[in-house]
């Protein structure tokens, strides 16, 4: 059986293990919850004497602690690291890579040498204001636990009871700012251990969204499909071990055992990758027109046109090819837009990573003035449609809508900030921008088969929009999932696509 060595997250300590370590004891594994330096309930330190070096040495020494001549050999260690715990964990593994057998990612990314903690932290005011201490040589002191309402911000807490959250609020304790400001350093050994990632579902993450990240031929995420790697998932928020602890000691030991999921490289598929699948609707193949990073698809029609200005989802990595404006779903309906006499237009924006909104906003206001400026569009008569996690964009323009747009429509979006995204601020939440649209018309798909996290948020932007004058208008797909178009049998999809494309060319044209 494995040695399991767990390594807690920002705020907590070894106690958090208590219930997975107890079930995995009991089957048979031996197990240390690593006591890390100034984490301990009972001896906080309140000193930025206390880095990340420390957090390493400490997961080091229970490393060593391992006695390879015992019954278990040093070989089968297997290194939990969750949140925040998985750097000194990967650092650790990269000293001791000959010792460890693998490294459990237990709902976190994966760490780069040279990166700091600070850069995971999801709440991203709460890593800008770090940021700027840090620039300003301000290392000294400790960020103090979240308040009980504030833990949300650091991740879901779905499925925690409330006698677990009692017990963690009770040991919280400061995080010193040395932990998350001093930078990752990695010999690279630690690249020839085995990996899982077990991902919270609840929190946002799933098996899915990362083999549809892998789809997009980012070769920085070439190595998630080598066959060190595995995956489980876990139907649950970001603290499993408080929330399904006998389920999360289970993925454990299947994951010390090599089981997993294991993903497919981009392009090793039977079929190609969703978004590169053919549009379901048939239209003619019309040139385009390259301007910057926006592409404009024109009807056969004298005199300037109304535009429909289509926003791609994310975050896309940087490195995806093609990038999204030569998707075959987004070139479909920008094709579909001028068959109907509309200006049909794609762009690329850089949402990268949940850290991007502002610059993405800023790419698509910028598409959009450019479309805007072209003589053969109708610049009093624009509409935004919105895919995916780029919906979180809309918020911008419900907030204040401009004369000119004419009706925003949006397409299987996520229209509130999920847990994990750490966009507290507000400025992209269309739920809440909602109040201020005025009687703009909005055409809303809904994928009948959406994943629950989204489609919570969808929900709470139909009930808010019942309580204002905006014009809703619903387009349902009952069996569509995420990214409907060319997932499902194009007989469930072709309806709704042509009826929400009336009604934005009405709204345009009316």
């Amino acid at each position: 059986m494995a040695v399991f060595i767990m390594v807690a997250g920002a705020f907590t300590g070894a106690q958090v293990w208590q219930e997975t370590a107890a079930r995995l004891s009991a089957a048979g594994s031996e197990v240390h919850a690593v006591r890390l330096t100034g984490m301990d309930a009972g001896h906080p330190v309140r000193s930025a004497r206390v880095d990340l070096e420390t957090h390493i040495a400490d997961v080091v020494a229970a490393i060593d602690t391992v006695n390879a001549s015992d019954a278990v050999r040093g070989g089968e260690i297997v290194l939990v690291g969750h949140d925040y715990g998985i750097h000194p964990a990967l650092g650790a593994a990269d000293r001791r890579a000959h010792r460890v057998a693998r490294v459990v990612y237990l709902d976190c990314a994966i760490p780069q040498n040279g990166v700091p903690a600070l850069a995971a932290v999801p709440d991203q005011a709460l890593r800008a204001e770090l940021a700027g201490r840090a620039e300003r040589g301000e290392r000294d002191g400790v960020l103090e636990p979240p308040g009980r309402e504030e833990w949300q911000r650091w991740g879901s807490t779905a499925g925690v009871g409330e006698a677990a959250w009692e017990r963690l609020a009770g040991l919280a304790v400061p995080q010193p700012l040395g932990t998350l400001l001093q930078p990752l350093r990695l010999t690279g050994a630690v690249a020839a251990v085995p990996a899982t990632g077990v991902l919270c579902t609840q929190n946002g993450a799933s098996i899915d969204l990362v083999q549809r990240l892998v789809d997009f031929d980012d070769p920085a995420l070439a190595v998630l499909t080598e066959p060190r790697f595995t995956f489980f998932e876990l139907p649950t928020g970001h603290w499993p071990m408080l929330s399904c602890p006998a389920e999360l000691a289970d993925v454990l030991l299947r994951a010390a055992a090599g089981e997993g999921h294991r993903l497919r490289a981009a392009g090793a598929g039977a079929a190609p990758p969703a978004h590169l699948r053919p549009f379901p609707l048939d239209v003619p193949e019309l040139p385009r027109d390259r301007k910057e990073h926006v592409d404009l698809y024109l009807p056969e029609a004298h005199g300037p046109r109304p535009a429909v200005v289509f926003v791609h989802g994310g975050p896309v990595p940087a490195g995806a090819r093609p990038s999204p404006r030569e998707w075959p779903t987004l070139v479909g309906y920008a094709r579909l837009a001028a068959v109907e006499g509309m200006v049909g237009v794609t762009l690329d924006h850089r949402l990268h990573d949940m850290g991007d909104y502002e610059r993405a906003a800023a790419d698509v206001s910028a598409a959009v003035e450019l479309v805007r400026a072209d003589p053969r569009v109708d610049a009093e008569r624009v509409a935004l449609w919105f895919f995916s996690g780029g919906g979180l964009l809309s918020a911008p323009w419900l907030a204040q809508p401009p004369a000119w747009l004419r009706c925003l429509a949006a397409s299987y979006p996520v229209l509130a900030p999920l847990p994990n995204w750490g966009l507290a601020d507000g400025r992209f939440h269309p739920v809440r921008a909602l109040s201020h649209a005025g009687a703009l018309p909005v055409v809303l798909l809904r994928a009948g088969r959406e994943t629950p996290e989204i489609a919570a948020t969808v929900e709470a932007f139909v009930t808010a929009a019942g309580d204002c004058p905006v014009r809703l208008e619903l387009v349902d797909v009952p069996n569509g999932h995420h990214g409907f178009e060319t997932l499902d049998p194009p007989e469930e999809t072709r309806p709704a696509l042509r009826r929400a494309m009336r009604s934005v060319v009405n709204h345009l044209t009316g």
